[in-house]
């Protein structure tokens, strides 16, 4: 018995930091974000509890944020299927036997390390300027940051490019297909094309969900491209909600309110999540015999 409570303590020892780190810079910050959108506070000023003020505003005084929400839908639709897509083609192409796979391996990964920062970004706006190295490659002299036609998708380049995480997740699920049922496909006279959608896209399934869910997350956090890129415009045709919330918050000063657009988008994110996992049972095949 006391050697059985003296594991658990080791236990909760290990996992104290978590829950601290958890309390702090999650749970807390989230209550308190909640508390905020109830009041008027401004940027290092007094606050007044407002009731649900802010909501109410949202919905009847702003225009741009149904915008900025139509923005960020177009942006999630845009750039999560493409990345998964472009990720899936790779991680196949990763897992056959060629020599030297395995620095390719690490190579495609890079960008999913770089290509959140700062510096990609502005070097981003600076290849696509219009006389900027795209334009010089494929001879054109397209506005690919001041057309509202083509921002959202310039934007959109640097997430797709980082597919490296969704990568590895479907070349680790793609390792993990039994052989055997290859050869019983083929061995049936079923085509590649066949048993792609037969055989691997229904055993890697259960990793494509969690891909789905957590890309379109990141999507939605995506702040850094749209701010550093473009800034918004042109015509704020770039100006998802996570940067309409900064400019709220640290431009505006209003901290309030823009505590209101961070849950609203954070419900918006809950319903999206909702309505993947319950399409899920349809399409997503599980070795135990749930799901379809």
């Amino acid at each position: 018995m006391k050697r059985k409570k003296l594991g658990e303590a080791k236990g909760y020892l290990y996992i104290f930091p978590w829950i601290i780190g958890f309390l702090m810079f999650q749970l807390i910050p989230l209550v308190n974000s909640f508390r905020y959108s109830l009041t008027d506070i401004k940027l290092g000023g007094e606050y007044q509890f407002i009731g649900i003020e802010n909501y109410i505003r949202m919905f009847t005084e702003d225009v741009d944020l149904f915008n900025s929400m139509w923005v960020t839908i177009k942006y999630i639709i845009m750039v999560v299927p493409a990345k998964l897509i472009f990720a899936l083609i790779v991680a196949m192409i990763l897992s056959m036997k060629i020599k030297g796979i395995r620095i390719f391996r690490t190579m495609y990964y890079l960008p999913s390390i770089l290509g959140g920062s700062v510096a990609i970004s502005a070097l981003w706006r600076v290849m696509f300027m219009k006389s900027g190295i795209i334009n010089n490659l494929i001879g054109t002299d397209i506005n690919w940051l001041g057309d509202p036609k083509y921002a959202l998708f310039t934007i959109g380049l640097i997430d797709i490019w980082q597919f490296g995480s969704s990568m590895v997740l479907f070349f680790a699920a793609l390792k993990q297909v039994p052989r055997d049922l290859y050869e019983a496909a083929q061995i049936d006279g079923a085509g590649k094309v066949k048993v792609f959608f037969k055989v691997t896209l229904p055993l890697i399934s259960p990793v494509m969900l969690f891909n789905i869910v957590m890309q379109t997350i990141n999507a939605l956090q995506n702040y850094t491209s749209a701010y550093v890129v473009t800034g918004g415009g042109p015509l704020k045709s770039t100006n998802i909600m996570a940067l309409k919330i900064y400019e709220d918050a640290f431009v505006k000063s209003d901290l309030g309110y823009a505590s209101a657009e961070s849950w609203l988008l954070f419900i918006f994110l809950l319903c999206l999540s909702g309505f993947i996992f319950f399409t899920s049972k349809y399409w997503v095949f599980y070795s135990d015999g749930g799901g379809k």
